[in-house]
């Protein structure tokens, strides 16, 4: 892949958010092209959004059409061929901890318990035992998971995992939360208490989140905004503002205003030529 274009730019149009709030995660004209036995295939065209501080922006988008490879790019796991990611104006050039990731897999340590999952990324920082301790007590009570700080992994079900990754992931107080299909993997009534968990999570941090799915319902609950993305090349084919009241609940999904919205979204992913959701 190609490097970061890191010369100067002048901020895109779009480089402040709602309300004239300034970006804290901003996407400039990425590219990303990879080669294949078939030639050259253009992953992402063009990409360009911001995604102003304290919010929750959700991208969603065919499959196969670069939504988790964009997050991957402002995580910093990979380069893209042309443009650039900036974070509060300064251009990503690799992992950091300012950026918290959670992937749809669990991606913990099978060796160490909960507790010591969450305490993982605190201990590299070299934080006092005092306050580590602190810390990860007050993750662990808040998604839930206080009886079981000392089990290991394979001794919990796939939502208690994925509660551990979160909790890990707000123990390093990142900046920027970017979520990957995070609950792609869970069964319904698990993958509606993980909305649940986010959404008191989110109210009681308000980190600006970046949160991938392919749920539409799952987009218009839990996100301020929503990034539409059209079928590969993935280009961002809408910004949608949902203007839905906080806080929310799951029975707000039968609300016309969740409706509308709901149809809007699907309407554009509907008329995109490329795979279905």
């Amino acid at each position: 892949m190609g490097t970061i274009i890191e010369t100067a730019a002048p901020p895109l149009a779009g480089a402040r958010g709602a309300g004239g709030a300034p970006a804290r995660l901003r996407v400039e004209h990425v590219d990303l092209h990879y080669a294949t036995k078939q030639g050259t295939t253009i992953a992402l065209d063009d990409v360009s959004f911001s995604v102003p501080d304290k919010q929750f922006a959700v991208i969603v988008g065919p499959s196969g059409c670069g939504k988790s490879t964009l997050l991957y790019l402002a995580a910093g796991l990979a380069r893209p061929t042309a443009g650039r990611i900036l974070l509060d104006e300064r251009p990503i050039a690799g992992p950091g901890p300012e950026r918290g990731m959670v992937f749809q897999s669990y991606t913990l340590f099978p060796w160490l318990t909960v507790r010591e999952n969450i305490e993982f990324g605190l201990k590299r920082r070299k934080l006092p035992v005092k306050e580590r301790a602190e810390i990860v007590a007050h993750y662990i009570a808040e998604v839930g998971l206080s009886a079981f700080a000392d089990a290991f992994p394979k001794q919990l079900s796939g939502g208690m995992m994925q509660r551990v990754a979160i909790a890990r992931a707000l123990a390093n107080d990142p900046e920027v939360l970017l979520m990957d299909e995070p609950f792609g993997a869970l069964d319904s009534q698990t993958r509606s208490q993980m909305q649940k968990l986010v959404l008191r999570v989110w109210e009681n941090t308000h980190k600006t989140v970046v949160f991938v799915t392919h749920d539409i319902d799952e987009a218009v609950l839990l996100g301020d905004r929503v990034y539409v993305m059209s079928a590969r090349p993935g280009r961002i084919r809408e910004e949608i503002d949902i203007p839905i009241a906080r806080p929310r609940s799951l029975g707000m999904v039968m609300e016309r205003d969740f409706i509308d919205m709901k149809k809007r979204i699907l309407n554009l992913l509907h008329g995109d030529e490329g795979p279905e959701l």
